[in-house]
């Protein structure tokens, strides 16, 4: 290897050591931020007021700050959310990769990323105009924003990123996979569910990751249809309000320093916490599967 070669090769690798330290730094910079923002609450009025059944900031006798009301409807929400989310996105991405037709997979892809590229406010509207008015005539409800609504317009805007990352894992799964399947005995469909899933069966669960991460983390369009009950219930028929929801609608207009400010950086703390929780937990399953293996 020629100097140059040599010091090329060192350069991209700093480049890219550069900016992964940099990523790393980023995510202790934005915990120092909200760790700064949250202690003072913690301290006074004290971190039992976050477990309390009432969220109510801005009452003239006592302010609430419990959020356990927000994380249960944020929870109802996205479990709905994901059960309807990840059977369609991961059957429809092993269709598109496997049993598609080239005429209909050409068809299919640029309408899912058009899908997924819309903006949230504009799924919004649409689950306000048009699946807000079916829930409620459905199920003969006096109004139709629910947390069910809330979940399956934040399972159409999950389900694109599932379909595009899973499939892209099915088919990168090896030809000789399939072939030494099929040349056994195996029919297709067993070839595609005894061997091509479980072999991108990584991928797979990272797209059900980032999906799961797009439903927890979105804000307007779950506003627009849930209702916003800061109220304890986990009835898919029920008004509720979501954590996102709640920093979204009231950051804009509580006074700099406060304790409902100080309360909404403790939301964002708690939604941290439940992103890593998932990450880690997903990371349990797929290194679990492996040892199964």
């Amino acid at each position: 290897m020629s100097a140059r070669a040599h010091w090329q090769e060192k350069a991209v690798h700093l480049l890219l050591q550069g900016a992964a330290f940099t990523s790393i730094l980023i995510v202790l910079l934005i915990f120092v931020f909200l760790g700064r923002e949250t202690i003072p609450f913690l301290k006074d009025p004290g971190w039992q007021e976050l477990f309390r059944v009432r969220w109510n900031p801005v009452s003239f006798e006592r302010e609430l700050f419990g959020i356990l009301p927000l994380l249960a409807g944020s929870l109802v929400v996205t479990f709905l959310a994901t059960l309807v989310a990840v059977p369609f996105g991961v059957c429809a991405a092993i269709y598109i990769a496997e049993i598609a037709r080239p005429a209909e997979r050409e068809i299919l892809k640029p309408f899912i990323e058009l899908l997924a590229g819309l903006p949230s406010v504009v799924i919004g509207f649409f689950g306000l105009v048009v699946l807000v008015p079916l829930v409620k005539q459905l199920f003969h409800l006096s109004t139709g924003q629910t947390a069910l609504t809330g979940a399956l317009l934040l399972a159409l805007m999950a389900i694109p990123t599932i379909i595009s990352i899973s499939e892209d894992a099915i088919r990168s799964v090896p030809t000789s996979y399939k072939e030494a399947s099929l040349s056994l005995g195996a029919s297709r469909l067993q070839t595609i569910w005894k061997v091509t899933v479980p072999a991108a069966l990584s991928g797979i669960i990272a797209a059900v990751m980032l999906g799961i991460g797009r439903v927890i983390g979105e804000t307007m369009a779950v506003m627009m249809v849930t209702g916003n009950a800061a109220v304890i219930s986990f009835s898919p028929l029920d008004s509720v309000r979501t954590l996102t929801a709640t920093i979204a609608a009231e950051m804009g207009e509580v006074p700099f320093g406060s304790a409902h400010y100080r309360a909404l950086f403790c939301i964002g703390v708690v939604l941290l916490i439940l992103t890593f929780g998932l990450n880690t937990l997903a990371q349990r399953v797929l290194k679990k599967y492996r040892i199964g293996l």
